[in-house]
């Protein structure tokens, strides 16, 4: 006999079938797809086929840099997946706008969504993905269920 909360098999259901967003914007995206490709397989995790539509994704991941005229975008699309919602800043572009520190480009994806996985590199490789991905596997085993996330900016009253 097998005893879990419900707020276990939930959290287990969903770690295992995340619906991940492409949003590959620079050099890190060739990484990306090449971590869906048959010699790594990125099924195994769970994480499979990338959608083309935000409203049926749960897993947002950004690689690459990002422009300032491409974060209003980012964000509406982040905007339009369900709760719950979940973003992976994949490279150094990604989390820190790296050697591109001009007016043009974003010092990091978190500065407009809140981002719950930073993966490192330039470019990262796809294991480093695989790793980031299984983090936020662990990160998604410890949430609680019936409890609402905060809105990334929404004001406290």
């Amino acid at each position: 006999m097998v005893t879990l909360t419900l707020e276990k098999a939930v959290n287990w259901a969903r770690k295992g079938s995340l619906w991940p967003l492409t949003f590959g914007l620079a050099c890190c995206a060739i990484e990306m797809i090449a971590a869906v490709s048959s010699r790594y397989d990125m099924d195994r995790y769970g994480a499979g086929v990338f959608r083309a539509s935000p409203r049926q994704s749960d897993l947002m991941i950004v690689a690459g840099t990002v422009c300032r005229r491409m974060a209003p975008v980012i964000r509406k699309v982040y905007d339009q997946m369900p709760e719950p919602k979940y973003v992976i800043a994949m490279g150094s572009c990604a989390t820190s706008g790296n050697i591109y520190n001009s007016y043009a480009v974003v010092q990091g994806v978190d500065r407009f969504v809140p981002v719950d996985i930073y993966v490192p590199g330039c470019p990262p490789t796809p294991e480093a993905l695989f790793d980031g991905i299984l983090r936020l596997q662990e990160k998604i085993m410890q949430e609680r269920v019936f409890v609402q996330r905060e809105a990334y900016g929404a004001i406290k009253s």
